[in-house]
């Protein structure tokens, strides 16, 4: 698996889907879900890109099993992240429902960033 190919990619769906949810947003007038616009952007877009060219850019980060794993913690949690927020905010599913979900999708970004870090400091 190429990390680097894998968060470049799925920072690119990222930004479509949030180009395409805030195209929405501004053609209804609706801006109640911009919170969620902004984490499709910043954990989706912005994160998986820097991610990716951090792989790709700084040789031997992206060896190993850490990096596979920094992949998906980062895929699970941020896609669980911002569906449950998604959920949550446009009043489809109620917040006590699925806020105790939420520290575990945290958590799992955060392990990733951790290891992120671990691979930082390792090789740059």
């Amino acid at each position: 698996m190429n990390i680097s190919r894998g968060f470049i990619v799925m920072g690119a769906v990222y930004l479509v889907v949030g180009i395409v949810f805030g195209s929405y947003m501004g053609g209804s007038g609706d801006h109640s879900l911009a919170p969620v616009h902004a984490h499709i952007n910043l954990l989706g877009f912005t994160l998986m890109t820097v991610f990716g060219f951090g792989y790709r850019m700084i040789p031997g980060l992206g060896d190993g099993t850490l990096p596979k794993v920094h992949f998906w913690l980062h895929q699970i949690g941020a896609f669980g992240l911002l569906l449950g927020l998604f959920l949550m905010m446009s009043g489809r599913v109620a917040d006590t429902t699925i806020g105790p979900i939420f520290p575990v999708l945290e958590g799992a970004i955060l392990l990733g960033a951790v290891l992120w870090l671990v691979g930082v400091v390792r090789r740059a």
